[in-house]
C-alpha cells in the first residue's frame, strides 16, 4: 500500500470515528430528549448519506491494508461488520424506539475497530 493511500486511510478512519461520536451524541443528547421529533429528509438522510460515503471509501482501503500488512487484531470479517454497523447506527441514532443498550454496544464496537486500525496505522 502506498503512503498516499495509507494517509487517506488514516484520514477516513479518523472521520469515521468522528461520525461515530456524532452518532452517539445524537442518540444520547437529542433523540432521547422528550421533545425530539425526527426529521428524516433534513436530518437523518443527509447524515446517513455522509457516513455511508466515507465508509464506502474506507472499506476497500482498510481491507487492502489488512491484506498487505496483516495488522494485529484486525480481520476482514470485523471490517465488514463494522461497515454494516456504522451504516445502521447512523440511522438508528435518530429513532426513539432504537434499543439503547444495543445501539451503545454497537457504537463501542465500531469505535474499538476504528481505534485499533488508527493506532496500527500510525
Amino acid at each position: 500500500m502506498e503512503v498516499s493511500e495509507k494517509n487517506q486511510l488514516t484520514s477516513l478512519t479518523k472521520s469515521l470515528r468522528k461520525y461515530n461520536e456524532k452518532t452517539r451524541k445524537q442518540y444520547v443528547e437529542k433523540t432521547l430528549s422528550d421533545d425530539y421529533e425526527m426529521d428524516f429528509y433534513n436530518e437523518v438522510k443527509p447524515f446517513a448519506e455522509e457516513v455511508e460515503k466515507v465508509a464506502d471509501e474506507w472499506r476497500p482501503l482498510v481491507l487492502q491494508w489488512i491484506q498487505d500488512e496483516k495488522p494485529e487484531h484486525l480481520y476482514p470479517i470485523q471490517i465488514h461488520d463494522t461497515y454494516d454497523n456504522i451504516i445502521a447506527a447512523s440511522v438508528l441514532a435518530f429513532q426513539k424506539k432504537a434499543r439503547g443498550k444495543r445501539l451503545r454496544e454497537m457504537i463501542k464496537s465500531i469505535d474499538y475497530v476504528l481505534e485499533t486500525a488508527e493506532q496500527q496505522l500510525n
